[in-house]
């Protein structure tokens, strides 16, 4: 199973380590290339630098054969905008975003 995520913070770190460790292949995406630190020497996965919703460097991790994608950086409206752009212009199936407004949340739960 192939898993790309965007946002290599706390929430992300964590996501891409649990994945990685239970053999799925994994891509981060993240703005700032130092953030990877976080990910461990032992990760076996691939990082992306650049805007997670950017098409190009969505393609550059996968996204074309992901099984699953995770928007979790700690902009809502990057979340969301890079979920939509996975969902409706890539066609994955398994899409999640974190959205700290819960306002935003309920609209975008709306969407689908």
């Amino acid at each position: 199973m192939h898993i790309v995520i965007m946002g290599c913070g706390r929430v992300g770190t964590q996501l891409a380590q649990t994945l990685d460790l239970a053999g799925h292949s994994v891509a981060v995406i993240d703005q700032d290339p130092k953030a990877f630190g976080t990910l461990g020497s032992d990760f076996g996965g691939q990082t992306v630098v650049g805007i997670g919703f950017d098409r190009d460097r969505l393609k550059e991790a996968g996204i074309e054969r992901a099984d699953a994608f995770a928007a979790v950086s700690s902009g809502d409206n990057s979340n969301i905008l890079a979920a939509r752009v996975a969902r409706e212009t890539f066609g994955v199936e398994n899409v999640v975003a974190r959205i700290y407004d819960p306002r935003r949340a309920e609209v975008y739960q709306r969407l689908g």
